[in-house]
């Protein structure tokens, strides 16, 4: 092995440690590979965009996150972000990040408001939270376009009109 100017006694410890890694690799019972995380499966959580009020002059939009579980959620992480193409372009928006410590079971929490100039675009919100100190995550994308009356639902829990993702 070549030493490469370094002191004996730092020669030793990192000797030992390559050594360790050596012995790790040797004993694949030990690694955690990706194929042996459990599949948490994102269940009964719902991002809907609702339309909250509307005049002759404008639409005012909000999303939010719906717990539908009889558990809830805790520390719950969002990041959203639009990106697309306008006319030909290519356009992104700035991504957003928002967290929640608790959302209760059958509850919901406002997460932002979206202006319309967005809906031609695809809308991502992906979430990660708890259950029992297991995480879950999922995204949720809003194509372009389907935010339109045609797929208008009463939103459970909610209770607005809006489009809902499961």
């Amino acid at each position: 092995m070549i030493r490469l100017g370094l002191s004996d006694y730092k020669f030793s410890i990192l000797n030992k440690c390559f050594n360790h890694s050596l012995n790790q690799l040797n004993q694949p019972n030990q690694l955690t590979m990706i194929k042996d995380l459990p599949e948490n499966i994102v269940k009964d959580i719902a991002v809907a965009v609702a339309l909250e009020k509307e005049s002759v002059e404008t639409k005012i939009w909000y999303v939010y996150l719906i717990n539908l579980k009889n558990v809830p959620i805790e520390n719950v992480l969002i990041t959203s972000r639009g990106y697309g193409e306008k006319d030909g372009a290519p356009v992104k928006t700035s991504t957003l990040r928002h967290m929640f410590p608790v959302i209760e079971s059958g509850a919901y929490k406002l997460i932002e408001p979206i202006d319309e100039q967005t809906f031609g675009l695809n809308n991502e919100y992906w979430l990660s939270y708890y259950i029992d100190g297991n995480i879950y995550d999922k995204k949720f994308i809003f194509l372009p376009e389907s935010i339109v009356e045609l797929n208008f639902i009463k939103l459970p829990v909610v209770n607005k009109v809006g489009v809902m993702i499961r």
